[in-house]
């Protein structure tokens, strides 16, 4: 008799296979050949440098682009959607940092925007219900009212809203392009507790994020790109190491640039460019920073902080509301960019192709577009700037021919730039402002940037990067302006920080009220000051502080970097007791109590220093921080 073969159960079918997927938008190849491999159940890692090609194969799968070749197998069937709809009704959805709800509609409206449209009357009595077990199964019942505009929404909850709505239509696949480049830290702990509900539910997500930190907190496995081509695939996330994923994405081993050099005393450099109390409404409320010759400054923050809108408003692109801006000591409000230009200041925006190319001028003539601002008198003057062309072609690595290519569109995004930003040093700037310098381009044409601007810097000008990269912030600035919500609340030395400080200092105060209505709460109830404080070895870091005038003054102020020692403090800072401290020869008292999030991320210290010798119960205390912390997650 013959024994039946034992049985094996076969692997799972996968829920999506993207092959040889090609895009070519003009002349640029986006993808080339791209695979992918998606299952349901796992949070998918697709990473790879800007360029790479990760958003483009993202956009051609959820819909919102047509791919040149390739083919596309959803639940092992073909598909071919031809926009964004058909790949909905499919079950493929797309949640990008920048949302697509209606902002004139309700919270209700939008989870159900799709079904506005369907013939009939709506229900809204059962639409209501509907929403609120899709919010359920997430656990945010509590966090979206669905009855607000949702133009009122902060940025972490319209994309709790087209979460809400990709589950209204049942995606079985949901894609999450850069989703916490604008997030609080405690905001991106939310969206990854909805991550893993929907994980849980069976359903696929794939997570696009260039913070490697992320990657290996959320993701089960990772498929790496690199100029428009999969370098490897579906590869499990615990078998990697961040050095892997860096040689992955980018080819070889990379060390951190570091671009940047000591930051030195105030009053050893001359200030260029002050700008105090800047108000450029809606997006600038209170900017102030000095920028000092031969200074690379940065300007951090999270996407909406009103980094960009400041350099606008310093070009005379936004008139300010109110505000001062001195330049060379000197009172200066440019109405128009051609007064900045001819004070010396040249400006680099982000978006190149719509705000810096004129695609039917040569190379040549592009090159020049800011001497022509600058020039005065009869003719081009173009042979004035001849022998200094020749110094920037050298360094740009760019042979003197290619000058004459009729158009710009014929190099690569990083060539590109660096024709940008060569226009501006050709008049050999007094401050040079450039916003997202490193956007689109490849990692190579990233550090011939950074030496770019470092040998600028190096010449005596006075330079101020934004840039939503913080390491490249901390590797190229030598101090660090920090923006939120507008206004800027920190200015930092780049030797104290590292990207984890500085993410936390980057949080929307908005998103922050609730531990900052607590830290109000602490300094009134007791008299003292209530902040709360991030602690290594040497130094601590103040987030946010209210109250504590006289003796209970700790000795920092929000926003201040002071190493332990010179605080008032010093002692309680070293203790790490879960009681009240006295200092040595004084009646201030502190108590420190250590927060973490619901995942197990540290998040710091909440502080209250009294004065006198009666003190509050500290377990009750450290009670009423816990479970501010849990209802703020």
């Amino acid at each position: 008799m013959v024994m039946p073969a034992p049985r094996v159960d076969a692997a799972p079918a996968p829920l999506l296979v993207a092959r040889g997927i090609d895009k070519t938008f003009d002349r640029t190849r986006a993808l080339i050949g791209a695979d992918l491999r998606l299952d349901a159940g796992e949070v998918h890692g697709l990473l790879g440098a800007n360029g790479a090609g990760k958003s483009t194969l993202s956009r051609v799968i959820s819909g919102h682009v047509r791919r040149d070749r390739g083919e596309i197998a959803w639940r092992g069937i073909a598909l071919d959607a031809r926009n964004a709809r058909e790949a909905i009704g499919a079950g493929i959805v797309m949640v990008t940092q920048e949302t697509s709800l209606a902002p004139d509609l309700s919270v209700l409206e939008n989870i159900f925007l799709p079904e506005l449209a369907l013939p009939g009357r709506l229900r809204y009595g059962a639409l209501r219900q509907r929403a609120r077990d899709i919010l359920n199964s997430l656990g945010q019942e509590s966090a979206l009212p669905l009855d607000m505009e949702v133009r009122a929404l902060s940025i972490a909850q319209r994309q709790l809203v087209e979460i809400a709505k990709a589950l209204a239509q049942d995606a079985s696949l949901i894609i999450f392009d850069e989703p916490t480049a604008s997030l609080s830290p405690g905001e991106v702990e939310r969206l990854f507790d909805v991550m893993t509900r929907l994980r849980a539910d069976g359903r696929a997500l794939v997570f696009v994020s260039h913070r490697l930190e992320e990657v290996f907190a959320i993701t089960d496995c990772v498929t790496v790109m690199r100029e428009g081509r999969t370098v490897t695939q579906s590869v499990p996330t615990a078998t990697l190491t961040q050095s892997d994923l860096v040689r992955l994405m980018v080819g070889q081993d990379l060390a951190r640039a570091q671009y940047r050099r000591a930051a030195a005393a105030a009053g050893d450099r001359t200030r260029v460019l002050e700008v105090r109390h800047l108000r450029a409404a809606p997006m600038v409320r209170d900017v102030s920073f000095t920028l000092h010759e031969g200074e690379i400054l940065g300007l951090g923050g999270l996407v909406g902080a009103g980094r960009s809108e400041t350099l606008e408003a310093i070009f005379g692109l936004r008139r300010p509301d109110s505000g001062e801006i001195r330049l060379h000591g000197r009172q200066f409000t440019p109405r128009r960019p051609v007064a900045a230009i001819r004070a010396g200041i040249g400006f680099v925006p982000e978006d190149r192709r719509g705000q810096s190319i004129v695609p039917d001028f040569s190379v040549r003539e592009n090159l020049l577009l800011g001497h022509l601002s600058a020039h005065r008198g009869f003719g081009l003057g173009y042979r004035a700037r001849d022998r200094r062309v020749a110094d920037l072609l050298r360094q740009l690595d760019l042979r003197s021919d290619r000058l004459l290519d009729v158009s710009m569109l014929n190099f690569s995004g990083g060539m590109q730039q660096k024709i940008i930003i060569a226009r501006w040093l050709l008049l050999e700037p007094r401050v040079l402002l450039l916003d997202e310098p490193t956007k689109g381009v490849d990692i190579g044409t990233r550090s011939s940037i950074y030496a770019i601007l470092r040998d600028a810097a190096d010449r005596g000008a006075a330079v101020l990067v934004v840039s939503s990269d913080f390491e490249e912030l901390l590797g190229l600035c030598e101090r660090i302006v920090v923006m939120s919500d507008g206004t800027s609340i920190a200015e930092l030395e780049s030797d104290v920080l590292d990207e984890t400080k500085l993410t936390m200092f980057a949080a929307p105060r908005s998103s922050m009220e609730i531990t900052s209505q607590l830290l109000r709460t602490l300094a009134g109830e007791t008299g003292g000051a209530a902040y709360w404080v991030l602690l290594d070895s040497e130094r601590l870091f103040c987030l946010a502080r209210a109250g504590g005038d006289g003796d209970a003054d700790p000795g920092f102020a929000a926003g201040a970097t002071p190493r332990i020692g010179d605080t008032r403090i010093p002692t309680a800072l070293a203790a790490d007791a879960g009681h009240f401290v006295a200092e040595p020869g004084g009646a201030r008292r502190t108590l420190l109590v250590r927060v973490q999030s619901h995942r197990g991320h540290e998040l710091g210290w909440i502080g209250l220093t009294v004065a006198g010798t009666s003190t509050p119960d500290p377990a009750a205390i450290a009670q009423r921080v816990h479970e501010q912390f849990a209802r703020a997650a």
